[in-house]
């Protein structure tokens, strides 16, 4: 009996421990592909924090380039929300993961712009910016 109990316990602590990441690495991969995608999308880091104060006019193949990277943009272009949903639930800690859960949903339908990749990506992020700006996660 102690065996399961102790096989139960290292169980939990593998999933709950491990699956998530810390605040500190989240963080860490935050800053990672904020930087790849302000190279590959020739931004200054002021037009990147702006997003973080609620402006998307500039910038917006930067916000392509995030969720091309966090695979939210599907073959198809649209907005895959669902595996958003899924990817910050087994990766976010809780904390971040509920906040940007009701965001995503709430912001499923909003890509206009199909035809222009770039655009409907700000789309989304301002949407999602909106809904909860102190929770605003992309990096």
């Amino acid at each position: 009996m102690k065996k399961i109990a102790v096989g139960l316990c290292v169980v939990l602590a593998v999933h709950y421990g491990f699956c998530v990441m810390s605040e500190k690495q989240m963080n860490a991969t935050k800053k990672l592909v904020r930087n790849t995608c302000m190279n590959k999308a020739s931004v200054a880091p002021e037009i990147v924090d702006a997003m973080h104060k609620g402006d998307f006019s500039q910038g917006q193949c930067y916000i392509s380039c995030i969720m091309n990277t966090y695979k939210l943009i599907g073959a198809d272009g649209n907005f895959d929300w669902e595996g958003g949903i899924r990817t910050i639930e087994a990766n976010a800690p809780k904390n971040i993961a509920g906040p940007a859960t009701v965001s995503i949903k709430k912001c499923k339908d909003a890509m206009k712009t199909k035809s222009d990749k770039c655009k409907g990506a700000a789309e989304i992020a301002q949407c999602i910016y909106e809904d909860n700006p102190s929770n605003y996660f992309f990096p």
